[in-house]
């Protein structure tokens, strides 16, 4: 089954262009990556297939079907930069948040849907800190808790807005290890993502993207040099050869 199609898909900025004509498909139970400059368009392609940005052509459907008549089985994790961090709130009570879209209208969570947060609280290693306010605990902390809100939706697709940004080793560790069983489970995951030396080992497939697609697809055929090329330009030669040195070091190899 395919998960999400993105048909002809174009959006402006105050008329400037940041998404040209972009068309692909992914199949349902991957780990996708989302690769490309800054400026490319990554975080706007996210947000228009969640409608929070209006195209000015193409559509997006999940499962076939427009987002309103599956709007419960998409979830979203922003950029951690993105959100107020002094908001007067606990953890517990922001992973509560995403519980929502199922209570319905004036409905105020259950026992049930405390134990939720507090379970999925301690799957991302942060149950001791769920009275905790949010402004007190460090990025990593933080971007677990908002992937903690994100899985208490129980969601079919997710979309995770650079969720590496800024977390320490062992937090993007934890992260990495929830999304593959996220996989695992037949989920379809979505990641924003800028550090190259990792996409291989991260990621099943990848869509490559500098304003317009230059391809999506499985990592073997589309993360190839060429490709590379194609998506960051002039400035792909530096950063191939930080990953050349990077895989040099890791082996244990002189350069």
């Amino acid at each position: 089954m395919i998960a999400l199609s993105v048909h002809h898909l174009s959006v402006n900025y105050d008329q400037t262009p940041v998404l040209w004509d972009v068309s692909f498909e992914v199949p349902q139970g991957l780990l996708v990556g989302i690769i490309g400059p800054n400026g490319a368009g990554k975080t706007t392609l996210i947000k228009t297939a969640l409608g929070l940005v209006k195209p000015i052509s193409g559509s997006v459907e999940f499962f076939g079907k427009g987002l309103e008549q599956v709007r419960k089985q998409v979830a979203y994790v922003p950029q951690r930069t993105s959100v107020d961090w002094d908001f007067p709130i606990t953890a517990i009570d922001l992973v509560l948040m995403g519980r929502y879209g199922h209570l319905g209208l004036l409905k105020w969570p259950r026992k049930s849907d405390r134990a939720a947060a507090e379970y999925y609280l301690d799957i991302v290693g942060m149950r001791d800190y769920a009275n905790r306010q949010i402004s007190q605990l460090s990025g990593g902390q933080q971007q677990r808790i908002f992937l903690a809100r994100a899985l208490i939706q129980e969601a079919d697709v997710y979309f995770m807005d650079e969720p590496f940004s800024g977390v320490d080793h062992g937090t993007e560790k934890v992260l990495v290890k929830l999304l593959k069983e996220l996989k695992e489970k037949g989920k379809t995951v979505f990641v924003v993502h800028h550090d190259l030396n990792t996409v291989e080992s991260y990621f099943d497939w990848v869509a490559l993207l500098n304003m317009r697609l230059v391809g999506a697809g499985p990592l073997e055929e589309m993360f190839t040099p060429d490709n590379l090329n194609k998506t960051y330009g002039k400035s792909y030669t530096i950063l191939d050869e930080a990953l050349k040195l990077s895989q040099t070091k890791s082996s244990g190899m002189r350069p």
